[in-house]
């Protein structure tokens, strides 16, 4: 026999859907908000594996620790003078790039740091870097100054022995972008296409 819920067993129903609906509602918010924290806190654990402290010297002998660094938004790119395509490829590549931000460039600190402490001194260094026409940065120090640095910032540099027993460097190619504290961002891949890099750079610009 068929039984027809009455009026009062039919309002039961509904609320007990009603419950089920809310709690629903409320275990997908909360699990929502533990998903979204756990990303931001993912987002803060990655951007903190970029950066930290170190003592340098720049192109004209004077100490500079990453306190100096804060304050504008910079793109450090790690290199050496002798280097034979990598080095004067993203140089140009951020010529370029610098000019084609127009105004928001005058924002952006181009900090260029060495991984060859055997070979590019300050005044060197100065003199490679003055061949760009854009204001850049140079850093380089002792063996263990640049250690600290390419740790602090996971680069990759490996001497490679030429014949003749001289040496050429393998090295971390993106440009690491660093907001006005300090924070790591983002970077710009050696094979990124200019146009891309320059979206980048417009966003990374454009924060506050």
């Amino acid at each position: 026999m068929l039984v027809m819920p009455t009026e009062a067993s039919a309002g039961w129903r509904w609320l007990r859907i009603a419950l089920w609906v809310a709690a629903a509602a409320a275990v997908a918010a909360l699990l929502f908000g533990i998903q979204g924290a756990n990303r931001q806190a993912a987002d803060s654990n990655y951007a903190a594996m970029f950066g930290g402290s170190f003592t340098l010297i720049d192109t004209q002998g004077r100490t500079v620790t990453e306190a100096d660094l804060k304050g504008r938004p910079t793109a450090i790119f790690f290199g050496f003078t002798r280097c034979p395509e990598v080095c004067p490829t993203t140089l140009s590549s951020l010529t370029r790039l610098h000019q084609a931000l127009g105004p928001a460039a005058e924002r952006l600190r181009i900090v260029f740091v060495s991984v060859d402490s055997g070979h590019d001194t300050p005044a060197g260094l100065g003199q490679y870097l003055a061949a760009f026409p854009i204001p850049v940065t140079g850093l380089t120090g002792t063996p263990d100054q640049l250690a600290q640095i390419q740790k602090g910032y996971a680069v990759y540099v490996k001497k490679v022995p030429l014949e003749g027993g001289d040496y050429t460097i393998d090295h971390t190619a993106s440009v690491y972008l660093m907001d006005a504290e300090g924070r790591f961002v983002s970077t710009l891949g050696y094979d990124d296409s200019e146009a891309n890099k320059l979206n980048i750079l417009k966003r990374f610009l454009a924060q506050r």
